[in-house]
């Protein structure tokens, strides 16, 4: 994808772990308000042999470290049945517990949403990081897509 960017771990010739930010899927909420400004993180992931181990913290302090990304808002939407949840033998809460400590190494904050998907389980979640320059009406209409139903009864 021409707007994506990855970042990746590596020991010797092995990537270890990788973060990407893509523009929203135009099938979800996110991409409706047209916004060249808003960014996801599409994912990160580190390899058992490394977790706990600090990469994916890092790779999100790496990432952020780009100048350029002071000029979006960056999104997370985390669900747990992304999670390894299976693999790490941790329950929804301990996992979301872990990505959100992770998350804030990056400078993402929760934020919330009343988008069906994240609503649809209460480990789930937005994630968010406005960049520093980002004007009101980004955020505003950032806002706007964060409660679509906000007047639904």
């Amino acid at each position: 994808m021409p707007e994506g960017r990855i970042i990746i771990a590596r020991d010797r010739d092995t990537i270890v772990g990788y973060v990407t930010y893509l523009y929203p899927d135009p099938l979800e909420r996110w991409s409706e308000g047209k916004m060249d400004n808003l960014i996801e993180l599409g994912a990160i992931e580190v390899i058992p042999e490394f977790r706990g181990s600090g990469t994916g913290k890092n790779l999100l302090r790496v990432s952020m470290m780009d100048d350029a990304m002071e000029d979006y808002i960056i999104i997370t939407t985390e669900y747990y049945w992304h999670w390894d949840l299976k693999g790490t033998g941790l329950n929804v809460w301990e996992y979301r517990k872990i990505m959100e400590k992770m998350m804030n190494a990056g400078g993402l904050v929760w934020y919330a949403t009343d988008d069906p998907e994240i609503s649809s389980h209460p480990a789930n979640c937005l994630m968010v990081k406005i960049g520093k320059r980002i004007d009101q009406d980004s955020i505003q209409r950032f806002d706007q897509l964060r409660f679509m139903n906000r007047f639904m009864y």
